[in-house]
């Protein structure tokens, strides 16, 4: 090589490597941007606003490029950096429930706390609306990491997280899958993966079953596409026959009557997106669970419909850092608020101080 033709080379190489460098941050400018979102700023919750934490709203994006609307929850006066929590659940249910009540509570408690609405859910973006799936909601709980890692004010070393009833399974998934995730808490745990292949107690747990839902949401599938729309399901139903299951008049109870009821609650209105279970029926939750190296504790009600999802996750998990907490007497809704009074702050409060 011609001395000339090394000098060019070597003037030209960091202007190509900068341009390239420039390039690169550019498309990781264009990968992040995040949805602008429409957040009410009033306060809306199901709950009373407490006066010893300050309240914002914030946004931050999961892997996906959707982009989740959440509540921050500030200890008043906090200073430094402090452990966090995130929270979310029930399924079908947003911030302005029972994952705020259970976040403003920590918050009270001197953790730093996010309760988020899931992606297609509630203030959070995504389209098509309403729809829910094991591996985006896994990831809906990640994503609440990586934010609360870049805090200022959160000790990245001190994160952990809290699903209520469907997510509890989703956060029992993203403890197995994210070691950044120190402590796991599961109240009044769901196994939507179980519970859309198999039915409730397993009663629909034969290939014969889960072929005919999936022929129902295939079929569902072909008109939605033709229609450019997409069916909900009823959900819920608006007035009580007297006939139901105990659990779906504790549920009506709840989401339907000015205790729990949010106009953007899946379950407090028309109902889910009807394909949804597909994802469910397929794609099993919780297969690593007995990998999680950190602490997880597993709380339900002793007379719950869905107490075997708890006891069941419980077995799967090994080693010394699992408890499973029963409350005698209480239902699967009773650990959705206070009504009941017996969701045991001062335990689940002394489990996220131990461990983070």
């Amino acid at each position: 090589m011609k001395k000339r033709q090394f000098i060019n080379l070597t003037l030209t190489a960091p202007l190509v490597l900068t341009f390239r460098d420039l390039l690169a941050k550019e498309t990781r400018n264009r990968e992040v941007q995040m949805e602008n979102l429409k957040l009410d700023t009033k306060w809306d919750k199901v709950f009373k606003q407490s006066d010893k934490v300050d309240h914002s709203k914030v946004t931050f994006h999961n892997r996906y490029g959707v982009t989740l609307a959440a509540d921050l929850y500030i200890p008043k006066n906090a200073s430094g950096r402090l452990p966090a929590i995130a929270v979310s659940g029930p399924f079908g249910a947003v911030k302005e429930q029972s994952s705020g009540l259970y976040a403003q509570t920590l918050a009270e408690n001197g953790f730093i706390t996010l309760a988020f609405d899931p992606s297609f859910t509630g203030e959070s973006g995504g389209e098509p609306r309403y729809i829910a799936s094991p591996d985006l909601n896994t990831e809906d709980f990640n994503a609440t990491v990586d934010y609360l890692s870049n805090r200022k004010d959160v000790d990245p070393e001190k994160i952990g997280i809290l699903g209520i009833c469907g997510f509890g399974g989703m956060a029992i998934n993203a403890a197995a899958a994210d070691p950044r995730i120190k402590a796991t808490v599961t109240s009044t745990m769901y196994d939507m993966s179980r519970v859309n292949a198999n039915g409730y107690f397993d009663a629909e747990n034969t290939a014969k079953d889960r072929n005919e839902k999936r022929a129902a949401i295939s079929a569902q599938r072909t008109k939605d596409y033709a229609a450019g729309s997409y069916q909900r399901t009823q959900g819920l139903p608006d007035k009580l026959t007297g006939e139901e299951p105990k659990f779906v008049k504790d549920y009506f109870d709840y989401y339907k009557t000015p205790r729990g009821f949010h106009p953007r609650s899946v379950n407090s209105t028309k109902g889910w997106n009807t394909t949804m279970p597909i994802s469910f029926i397929n794609m099993p939750l919780m297969t690593y669970a007995s990998e999680i190296k950190t602490p997880v504790l597993i709380i339900h009600g002793e007379k719950a419909h869905s107490v075997y999802f708890s006891k069941d996750a419980y077995a799967r998990l090994k080693g010394d850092n699992k408890e499973l907490l029963i409350i005698p007497g209480a239902s699967h809704v009773d650990l959705y608020d206070n009504k009941a009074g017996v969701i045991p702050w001062k335990k689940i409060v002394e489990f996220y101080k131990k461990n983070l």
